[in-house]
């Protein structure tokens, strides 16, 4: 489940999209200019409100169009949209795929632990140097590439299983790359949505684009653990076969996807290291990432934890797709609602009662084996962090500077999804230690002792855009 926080909570990682662009300079206005000047600051103050007002808009891309045709007929938008959406749903069925394949061949939850952290250790390690990569490169060209790279592993592991020689290190080998190609995908494709969209319509497209990765997560996890049922070489077949697929749309994506950088370019470990500085400046966002990071790690512990538990009572590998699957549904109608929410409540507020709200739900997973049952907690749980995608988003595209978009975007995946890489295995191990029922209990604890340090937190009693405050850019 993914909270609010990719990637993302369906066990995503809290996707926050981020882009933005820098103002501009601007010459010294004419006699002739003066209306139009007087409505860009009246168009600012407005901005100024915060996120109740619901009336914030980002600042348009380097590459925005400037005819504001409908979205629906964006063709860039749609075609980037598309193929980013094949990859997506190929990602959910094999990252659904992996730990279920080693599940059911070894019978160990701690190495199906291990295989899952592999798959999400590349969320820790490559988003920094992947965020500067991507503001430095030809994103469409990184998409395009990372696409082609994950239809080989994929073929590799296919073939692998198909040869009836399967080794742990191979398939731990294979999701961590896996998973490093997935986030160069993401975060090119999130930092290139401003330059294929016109200002007035990113609110639509990064709902659109929230509804896509529930969209993939209902439909992907059900069809990873449903193809793993039928042979276990099928998931990855049909993720070769998807990849290919969207990389063919990708291709068709016009323009560039970045704003041209003049001057010196500076070297890689001076721009990680300008992120770096950027991100610790924004102190109210800094707090809420770090509640969403806090709640990602229990997330994934809590679906192996319901992994093992219905595998312990005789259930599928497809019942264990419904129940994710479910998660994926309630997080498509949180992320279809998000802006409802985020126009009557703060975003403080809607961090507190969320993470309040997963305290809760997480009790009963403990006592409960029946899969529906499950799957409508999991529903709840996914509604609020489809909420929390859309308001973290439309805070995001607000504060994040064009020049760095991509850093920015690694970053927030970095702090909300690079510490879900310890989740599965630390779960594994304690689920073989205490069982599926003590084992989620703790995880109840855990998640409320950080609905209590967010409620106590004095970085997030301030929303910078609602204050004014400095530490914008």
């Amino acid at each position: 489940m993914t909270p609010p926080p990719k990637t993302v909570t369906d066990p995503a990682v809290l996707p926050w999209e981020l882009a933005a662009a820098d103002p501009e300079p601007r010459a010294e206005p004419r006699p002739q200019d003066q209306d139009r000047d007087r409505e860009q600051e009246q168009e600012q103050d407005r901005a100024e409100s915060g996120l109740r007002s619901g009336a914030a808009e980002a600042a348009p891309g380097p590459e925005a169009p400037a005819a504001a045709v409908p979205l629906r007929r964006n063709r860039d938008f749609g075609l980037l949209w598309g193929g980013a959406g094949l990859s997506l749903l190929a990602g959910r069925a094999t990252a659904v795929a992996y730990p279920l394949t080693v599940l059911w061949i070894t019978g160990s939850p701690g190495d199906a632990g291990l295989v899952g952290t592999a798959l999400l250790l590349p969320q820790l390690l490559v988003q920094l140097p992947g965020g500067a990569l991507v503001d430095r490169w030809d994103r469409r060209r990184i998409m395009i590439g990372a696409g082609l790279g994950q239809a080989l592993v994929a073929g590799a592991v296919a073939a692998l299983l198909l040869s009836g020689h399967v080794w742990l290190w191979a398939l731990l080998a294979a999701a961590f790359t896996e998973g490093t190609l997935g986030v160069l995908h993401q975060l090119a494709e999130r930092a290139a949505v401003p330059a294929v969209v016109p200002t007035e319509q990113l609110p639509a497209a990064l709902t659109g684009n929230e509804a896509r990765t529930r969209g993939a997560a209902i439909a992907g996890q059900p069809l990873g653990s449903g193809l793993v049922a039928l042979g276990s070489s099928f998931p990855y077949v049909a993720a070769l076969v998807g990849q290919l697929a969207s990389v063919v749309l990708l291709f068709g994506v016009r323009g560039k996807l970045q704003a041209e950088r003049t001057g010196p370019r500076p070297d890689l470990v001076r721009e990680i290291k300008e992120g770096l500085v950027w991100m610790w400046r924004q102190r109210f966002l800094r707090a809420v990432m770090a509640a969403v990071a806090v709640s990602n790690v229990l997330f994934q512990g809590l679906n192996l934890a319901v992994m093992t538990g219905i595998q312990e009572n005789h259930g599928s590998q497809f019942q264990i797709g419904v129940v994710l699957s479910l998660s994926g549904a309630g997080g498509l109608v949180g992320a279809i609602s998000g802006g409802w929410w985020a126009t009557r409540f703060s975003l403080r507020t809607l961090v507190l009662g969320g993470l309040a709200v997963w305290t809760a739900l997480m009790v009963p997973v403990a006592f409960l084996r029946d899969p529906y049952a499950l799957g409508a907690l999991f529903a709840a749980s996914g509604y609020v962090g489809g909420v929390f995608n859309v308001a973290g988003g439309v805070f995001m595209v607000r504060v994040a500077p064009d020049r760095m978009r991509g850093r920015a975007n690694s970053l927030a995946m970095l702090v909300g999804g690079g510490a879900m890489a310890a989740g599965p295995v630390a779960a594994g191990f304690a689920l073989e230690a205490f069982g599926p029922t003590r084992t989620v209990l703790g995880l109840s604890v855990a998640m409320g002792v950080t609905a209590l340090v967010a409620l106590l937190s004095p970085s997030l009693r301030r929303n910078p855009l609602a204050t004014g405050s400095p530490e914008l850019p």
